[in-house]
């Protein structure tokens, strides 16, 4: 799970950072103010790689998945690409843990089986 949801969160990294350079020609923003919400949501991305397999760490990317989609009230487009990161997401989260389960039990299988012989 950890490398696909993981792979899930640097892609939205260059999402985000190119969301902040379209958000700076909206003249109405001040550009501070967009790079230190870019810049948080940005560093946030890369931390929550490392604890993804953390309590909680699945919860904090679905309240990533919702930020990133609520900043389409910004940057339209950003509707659209939240929601397919956020299925991304999903898939990293669903098919990660069945990938895990999957390893699990292949490990526990190769492990009987050299104890039998």
């Amino acid at each position: 799970m950890r490398v696909l949801c993981s792979s899930t969160l640097i892609g939205e990294f260059f999402v985000i950072g190119f969301a902040g350079l379209v958000a700076m020609k909206d003249d109405s923003l001040a550009m501070s103010t967009v790079w230190w919400v870019c810049g948080i949501a940005m560093v946030l991305s890369v931390l929550l790689c490392g604890t993804i397999t953390r309590p909680g760490g699945v919860q904090l990317g679905w309240a990533l998945q919702i930020a990133l989609v609520a900043s389409g009230f910004v940057v339209p487009v950003m509707f659209f690409l939240g929601v397919v990161f956020a299925v991304l997401w999903w898939a990293s989260v669903h098919y990660g843990r069945k990938i895990d389960a999957i390893k699990a039990d292949w490990a526990a299988r190769q492990e009987a089986e050299s104890a039998a012989t």
